[in-house]
């Protein structure tokens, strides 16, 4: 799951993946590609570890589109002295919607770990989202400090090309006892409207902000909603008991290291899932694969509460169903067994 993004009439998903073995090592992206997000092209491998700067693997990374259509890509690299570092990868040919040849820019890594963070406590940047104040783009990066509690931290960088980056100060967020926080994912939703929002779109009325993070700890995906303050660098939860790693999360079966995108052709926000499963390394080597990818999904806020997100399959799944049918006016009475005729079938939802 790095770097989902629609380009050019394409879904994309770019994914951590061991070419040689099932099992962890030797970390590279594969590649697939989607005109509906149901049915997948594999494509060749898009970025593989071949530079001192992510020699220890080519890890989660996010894409963000341009205002002028190009695409840039965040990623972190593991060095060769195992340091998590960030880097900065451009399509070899903007104008080509598969994006089959990546270029890494010659002067990665873009960033290092700042002072106070250790070197294995630095990854996954997401998706940018843009300041007009500021003219300048932000990203938000995972980490710890155990000085303060083993807190997971969410640090955030200003950047108006890619190429150079601030530090802002302070975190976007902290939340004490939730250990290295992975994967962080930040992004807008409506509180009016049933209808995804672009990252970058503005804090203010009709908007909350969502902060998920990874928590390497207990291998889960927490959220929280809450409001963001670009002026202060600041994200406060609405409810400080359902914080970010002790309160609501994703799904509570084997789902972790997601990612949104938004999608702007049926503008909607869409989470992707990784289910490790519980099969032995042994079974994996066996069978020659391991783990899967969730079902997409729509992500909304739920306008009833208020306080949770709700989450749908895309609708585009409805495709796969080769037929349908509706019972209506059916009483139940307590305790009561009501055959439906559904006819032959090998798969019902």
């Amino acid at each position: 799951r790095a770097g989902p993004t629609y380009y050019r009439g394409w879904y994309h998903l770019f994914y951590q993946y061991n070419p040689a073995s099932a099992v962890w090592g030797n970390i590279t992206w594969g590649h697939a590609v989607s005109l509906d997000l149901v049915h997948w092209f594999y494509l060749p491998l898009a970025m593989v570890p071949d530079n001192w700067y992510d020699a220890n693997g080519v890890w989660t990374g996010s894409a963000t589109i341009l205002p002028d259509g190009r695409l840039a890509m965040l990623y972190t690299g593991s060095t060769a002295e195992l340091v998590q570092v960030q880097n900065l990868a451009v399509p070899a040919d903007p104008d080509d919607p598969l994006l089959l040849k990546w270029v890494k820019y010659e002067s990665n890594p873009v960033l290092v770990p700042p002072p106070g963070i250790a070197p294995r406590d630095f990854r996954d940047p997401t998706t940018a989202w843009y300041v007009p104040s500021e003219s300048a783009w932000r990203i938000a990066i995972g980490s710890k400090n155990d000085s303060q509690r083993h807190a997971g931290i969410a640090l955030v960088y200003r950047t108006s090309d890619f190429l150079s980056y601030e530090l802002l100060p302070g975190v976007l967020h902290s939340v004490a006892g939730t250990g290295m926080w992975e994967c962080v994912d930040f992004y807008p939703v409506s509180t009016e409207s049933a209808t995804g929002l672009d990252t970058s779109a503005a804090a203010g009325p009709g908007v909350k902000h969502v902060l998920k993070a990874s928590l390497d700890d207990d291998r889960h995906d927490y959220y929280a909603i809450g409001t963001y303050e670009a002026a202060t660098n600041a994200w406060v939860p609405d409810d400080p008991e359902k914080d970010v790693g002790i309160g609501l999360r994703y799904d509570y079966g084997m789902f972790y290291a997601s990612k949104t995108f938004y999608d702007p052709v049926k503008q909607r926000r869409v989470l992707w899932g990784w289910i490790g499963e519980t099969d032995s390394e042994r079974t994996d080597l066996r069978k020659g694969w391991a783990s899967l990818q969730t079902l997409p999904r729509t992500v909304l806020l739920d306008h009833k509460t208020g306080s949770n997100l709700i989450q749908w399959p895309v609708d585009d799944v409805e495709t796969l169903r080769s037929g349908s049918q509706e019972f209506s006016n059916v009483s139940i009475p307590a305790g009561s067994v009501v055959p439906l005729d559904v006819g032959t079938a090998t798969q019902v939802a």
